[in-house]
């Protein structure tokens, strides 16, 4: 039998993974990278336990897991300091077969891409769908248009038997496909999220709710730690000066670590993005032989810390139907009723947590406050429940790694 062929357009996590999850398939992969090379700017990602069992199926969960702090706890506090509530890690284990593990961007797209061979990953390789192609006609595959001069006057278009369109919030495959359809829309606040060495002293976990502002830290396992933040301004906006100025301005009065965080910042690595969250769900996660997945068809928040997560998902998802249905056609009809009604209740359960980050009045905050500490003390699991149904998702037909924890058959997705 001929070998079946894919194109990813876009290098990031989601792509890769699901280009990773194809190659073990027997499938030949091209990556197609707008970026110069892999190396994201700093920033983290927050894989809990759905994601990591989701890496299991490819081999990868254990590597992630090993890039994992021991954290004992994670606390949300006051900008003053004051807790709020506390987060045990046990009862996360407990409640969802695994903690919640942050790893530097770049470390896990480096794990992903050694998992592909050698020239599968082809950077600074714009490209943009020419013809979806139809999933029921043999002799029409999709075609890719290349879009750098050099590559276009050597090889126009590439043709494959699937096109896997992972190229981010302000996809062009989205565009193509979808014509008409709402863009993603602002989701009322900003974010920054910065990168520095380790601390004088060690800090637990912690995310920090102000008026109108949030601000969180966590160690990475090489003794650095990630930060991130976030304020309800306009959208579009810059710092006159620089961002981590910015953060000063914002954040430097807050309770420590924040002002060590933000002295030991380098301005110039500072990253600030608008956060857009999807407007309304898309008729489907496909259109012809193009697979969309990832920020490319269902942008969300950051509050629930699953952008990521459900990114790496769609790809185990979307590998394991093309493996599993009998045609092409089927499988992503398949995948499409698979993620959509999940995606879309993970977009809108994290904008409705967004949104309480984004009270700003003083009465409000206060509120906001109050039933944190009463949630804390007297239903102390609450706060788990928000990803009820989330990280305890286990991925189809998965073979979990040796010794991951919770590992088992897997059921089918839920």
């Amino acid at each position: 039998m001929r070998q079946r062929t894919a194109i990813v357009i876009g290098g990031g996590i989601g792509g890769l993974t699901a280009a990773v999850a194809l190659h073990r398939q027997g499938w030949e992969i091209t990556v197609l990278e707008r970026a110069a090379a892999l190396e994201p700017v700093g920033a983290g990602i927050a894989l809990a336990a759905n994601a990591q069992r989701a890496l299991d199926t490819i081999g990868a969960g254990d590597a992630v897991r090993a890039m994992a702090v021991p954290q004992i706890r994670g606390e949300l506090r006051t900008p003053r300091g004051r807790r709020l509530a506390r987060t045990d890690n046990a009862a996360v284990v407990r409640r969802f077969g695994g903690p919640v593990v942050v790893a530097h961007r770049a470390e896990l797209i480096a794990l992903l891409a050694g998992r592909l061979p050698e020239g599968a990953v082809r950077t600074g390789a714009p490209a943009e769908v020419a013809d979806p192609g139809d999933p029921a006609r043999p002799d029409r595959p999709a075609r890719v248009r290349l879009l750098d001069p050099a590559e276009t006057a050597r090889t126009p278009h590439l043709t494959a038997d699937l096109v896997i369109a992972a190229d981010g919030i302000h996809s062009a495959t989205r565009r193509s496909l979808f014509p008409g359809h709402p863009e993603p829309r602002y989701a009322g606040f900003t974010s920054w999220r910065l990168v520095v060495p380790a601390l004088r002293r060690p800090y637990a976990a912690h995310e920090t709710w102000g008026p109108g502002g949030v601000w969180g830290s966590v160690a990475l396992h090489d003794g650095r730690v990630y930060a991130y933040a976030t304020a309800a301004v306009p959208p579009g906006g810059r710092a006159p000066d620089d961002e981590r100025s910015e953060l000063l301005r914002r954040f430097g009065g807050w309770h420590q670590p924040v002002p060590e965080i933000l002295a030991a910042a380098d301005p110039a690595a500072v990253l600030r993005n608008d956060v857009r969250t999807a407007a309304r769900p898309l008729p489907a996660c496909h259109r012809g032989r193009v697979a969309l997945l990832g920020d490319a068809v269902h942008p969300m928040t950051p509050n629930l810390g699953q952008g990521g997560c459900q990114a790496i998902e769609d790809a185990i998802v979307l590998a394991h139907r093309v493996a599993s249905d009998r045609t092409l056609a089927a499988a992503l009809d398949a995948y499409s009723r698979e993620r959509l009604p999940r995606t879309t209740e993970v977009v809108r359960r994290s904008e409705r947590i967004g949104r309480l980050t984004t009270w700003r009045s003083a009465p409000a905050v206060l509120l906001r406050q109050a039933a944190v500490a009463c949630t804390a003390r007297f239903a102390p699991d609450l706060a788990l429940r928000s990803l009820d149904g989330i990280a305890d998702w286990r991925p189809p037909g998965g073979t979990y790694a040796s010794g991951a924890p919770g590992a088992r058959p897997a059921h089918p997705a839920r």
